[in-house]
């Protein structure tokens, strides 16, 4: 019962925030935490025996330092390198040799060779130190020990990314890897401006969170409050950076995200350079971008590597087929259902024609279509890639020839709901795509209800909704409405790159300029 009760203590004490280590070992005397390593080396190994009872995995190795001072090196198989252990730790001190007249702490602490060595002082840090796949290292005659930088796991190789296909562009994605997806930032952005903030959420899992930003081109109270954010996050655990998105986005009841997610290092670095954060979360690929608009869900990372013309003749498809994809099953049952006069004749009595032998109104007819059609890309989304896609294909022809064979649907319909999936496919961000998809639904029973009437009103409640969103206090509409003349060239066009010498005032005000002037290309300059 003393042993569970230890336990239940140290992991609460884990769950709290820790206080400053001190820098000293007088300061660390006057200041000692609640959990600190006790006097007694065997107190200390009996205590973390206890707290990693019945966990196979964790390691105990007792030996001997320079063959006379009890030692034990503690480490979870799997997570450490046990390589390296044998090799630059247990080996150089377990030998005699003349090093042994020197002081312990010394030795440990400057001549082994290791590259990363960091005292602990607590049991909440030799609890992390462990779990991260670093070693700790306790010996006789101290209460202090120390954390050793050998963690080594299996990593996943660095991929495509599967969610942001494109034609031109960089090919790697993040991985699960905290410690490769901040390294492939700094291989692209060199600058010393880059900061990277660490912390810890999550009172089980205790993962590692960083926040991303360029120094100079961020603005500050920006950080302060996505810090802020961050640190108020209390759970067990965090295993997907969504955890975080709802955690901490401004209107978590929006069908709209109000922060962008990625799997792509340069799509992340072209956010960083506009003045926005990243949040990168180790185990998944997926990373976090803050604040954003409206107008990041409708752009790709591909409108920047085409050139400027084919990117703006794209994204104005794109626009267009958001409206398809919103409002065409609407329009065509107001059409059906109370405004007839609007069809020319001869269509209108071949669509009367079709759905002739149809028992349902038009609404239902649409609703059963645009369910079953869901559940189709859902499920060759779900099932494994050699079938998926077939699944889904196969099964959107043969289910829709069937139903209108069987009389239950119209063609118009099946013809109206492929041309609407397909526009959907045009949304370039997955999670813009799905809301445009929810808000599908109640449009259309506004629109059997009240006809084009109600298709204005539900227009006109999802702009009221956009207007009132904010991300991180960034009006969601922006630079829209408020209206900002200056940075509509890379909204609803794509403007060349010599003409984007600004960044957006909102996110990237403290460091406005982003090229020099007179940078259009011109043959004539080379020669004067």
């Amino acid at each position: 019962m003393e042993g569970s009760g230890l336990i239940r203590n140290v992991r609460k004490l884990l769950r709290e925030t820790k206080e400053k280590k001190p820098s000293s070992q007088s300061d660390r005397h006057d200041s000692k935490p609640q959990d600190s390593l006790h006097d007694d080396f065997n107190q200390n190994v009996e205590t973390l025996r206890l707290l990693y009872d019945n966990c196979a995995d964790v390691i105990f190795r007792s030996f001997l330092i320079f063959r006379k001072t009890r030692a034990v090196i503690i480490y979870i198989e799997g997570l450490s390198d046990v390589q390296g252990i044998d090799e630059f730790v247990l080996s150089p001190l377990m030998k005699e040799t003349a090093s042994e007249q020197q002081p312990l702490n010394e030795f440990l602490e400057n001549k082994m060779p290791v590259s990363k060595v960091k005292r602990v002082y607590t049991l909440a840090d030799c609890v992390e130190s462990i779990s991260s796949g670093n070693p700790i290292l306790l010996y006789e005659g101290e209460s202090d020990g120390f954390s050793l930088g050998m963690a080594k796991w299996e990593k996943r190789a660095l991929e495509e990314p599967t969610a942001e296909v494109g034609i031109r562009g960089p090919r790697e994605g993040f991985n699960e890897s905290l410690e490769v997806s901040t390294s492939q930032l700094r291989r692209i952005i060199k600058s010393p401006a880059l900061k990277i903030q660490s912390m810890k959420i999550g009172s089980y899992t205790r993962t590692a969170v960083a926040l991303a930003y360029i120094e100079g081109i961020a603005d500050k109270t920006l950080i302060e409050e996505i810090t802020n954010r961050l640190k108020r996050i209390e759970i067990d655990g965090i295993l997907e950076s969504e955890y975080i998105e709802e955690m901490i986005e401004d209107n978590p009841y929006s069908p709209f995200p109000q922060i962008l997610s990625t799997e792509r290092p340069d799509v992340a670095c072209a956010n960083m350079l506009e003045g926005r954060a990243v949040i990168l979360v180790e185990g998944t690929p997926f990373s976090l971008i803050a604040p954003i608009s409206f107008f990041s869900l409708i752009q790709s990372h591909e409108d920047y590597y085409q050139r400027f013309m084919v990117s703006t003749f794209i994204r104005w498809l794109r626009y267009l087929f958001l409206g398809i994809s919103l409002l065409l099953p609407s329009l065509y049952v107001a059409i059906l259902t109370f405004h007839h006069e609007m069809v020319p004749s001869a269509l209108l009595l071949s669509m009367a024609a079709s759905r002739e032998a149809v028992p349902f109104p038009a609404v239902v007819e649409a609703l059963l279509m645009e369910v079953s059609f869901e559940a189709l890309r859902e499920a060759g989304v779900r099932l494994p890639k050699q079938i998926g896609a077939a699944v889904s294909i196969v099964g959107a022809l043969v289910i829709g020839q069937a139903a209108v064979q069987a009389g239950l649907v119209s063609a118009p319909m099946v013809i109206v709901v492929a041309i609407t999936g397909i526009a959907s496919f045009m949304i370039p961000r997955y999670i813009a795509g799905i809301a445009i998809r929810m808000l599908r639904f109640p449009i259309m029973l506004l629109a059997a209800s009240l006809g084009l009437l109600g298709i204005m009103m539900g227009m006109i409640a999802i702009a009221i909704h956009l207007c009132s969103l904010r991300s991180f206090g960034i009006p969601y509409l922006t630079p829209l409405a408020p209206i900002k003349g200056r940075e509509l060239k890379d909204v609803l066009w794509r403007s060349p790159w010599w003409m984007m010498d600004t960044r957006p005032r909102l996110t990237g005000e403290a460091n406005l300029f982003r090229e020099s002037t007179e940078q259009a290309p011109n043959p004539q300059r080379g020669s004067e």
